[in-house]
């Protein structure tokens, strides 16, 4: 009985100081991914391929916009999506929570993000403030306020506001484009010190590279706070259950702006993101190893080790 006790004992012993917790089953060895064409989102969901790459997953990125996404993953297309913002992304998603179609991570990824209407600073030393002041700039604006992608949340709310004439915006006309584009036009107004009028977020490189303001008064319209928002990770119901090990990882990733906009400026300048984010992750191993903690390779040995002696 002696003997037996201390085979328990040291079988015990081992389990519990073992990295292992829960190994994933093969199904789980291809994760996919989705993505929107934000930047912010593209580099964590860099970030997050390059980890799971390292920890011997395979994945797939499938980029589309957020309806799709979140109809991928109800479908069972695609695993996990890591740019919920909230609450522009809200309407877009409610459906999708209303039928349990999709599981939020209970803690956001990013809890310091902002996302509204911005202007120049010189415009809003011109007087161009608060919601309330667009309509009296509405010639010097060209009538016009630049958007984002088709069907986004931010478009959504603008043109609602448009429609209902809130603010005096009636006459307005909303100008949708990408990302890139909508960045070109007030680069290229910056640079005439011309009033411009665009969707802004924070973290982004715009908020260095160019002299933002943000407006305020916004009445709840892009949420609580004048766009305060929050980005959160969103996954299949059932993908805790299925891939745990997968599932730890990417429910676990927690960024900073300042961290995000040191990989989004270089994806900006046209690097490739995966190399971008394998440079920013070798040169951060304490952020990798507070990442990876409970995390394991898929063949089951201590994740942080994994990673990081890979991209040594």
């Amino acid at each position: 009985m002696k003997g037996l006790s201390t085979i328990a004992g040291c079988c015990l012993l081992s389990l519990f100081s073992s990295p292992l917790l829960a190994a994933d089953d093969a199904s789980c060895q291809e994760i996919r991914l989705g993505a929107v064409g934000w930047t912010d989102v593209v580099a964590t969901t860099a970030v997050a391929s390059e980890l799971l790459g390292r920890l011997g997953y395979e994945t797939i990125q499938t980029q589309a916009s957020q309806q799709i996404i979140f109809a991928g993953i109800q479908k069972n297309q695609i695993d996990a999506f890591l740019g919920y913002w909230k609450p522009i992304m809200d309407d877009n998603i409610k459906p999708f929570l209303d039928r349990d179609a999709v599981k939020v991570a209970p803690e956001p990824s990013l809890d310091d993000a902002i996302a509204i209407l911005a202007v120049p600073t010189y415009t809003a030393e011109a007087g161009l403030k608060t919601f309330a002041d667009i309509a009296r700039f509405k010639d010097q604006l060209d009538g016009k306020i630049y958007g984002i992608e088709s069907g986004s949340g931010a478009n959504t709310a603008i043109q609602k506001m448009i429609d209902e004439d809130q603010f005096g915006l009636g006459g307005f006309t909303l100008v949708e484009s990408s990302e890139g584009a909508m960045l070109t036009a007030v680069k290229r107004a910056v640079r005439a010190e011309k009033p411009v009028l665009f969707f802004g977020w924070k973290p982004h490189p715009m908020n260095i590279q160019l002299p933002i303001t943000y407006l305020t008064g916004s009445e709840n319209v892009f949420g609580p706070n004048d766009g305060a928002a929050t980005v959160s990770t969103v996954t299949a119901p059932d993908f805790a259950q299925r891939c745990p090990n997968a599932d730890r990882l990417l429910t676990g990733l927690r960024f900073t702006s300042a961290q995000e906009a040191e990989l989004m400026a270089p994806i900006m300048d046209r690097q490739a993101p995966d190399q971008v984010a394998r440079a920013w992750l070798k040169a951060n191993p304490e952020v990798v190893k507070a990442w990876l903690a409970g995390v394991t390779s898929f063949d089951g040995k201590s994740g942080a080790d994994a990673v990081i002696a890979s991209l040594q």
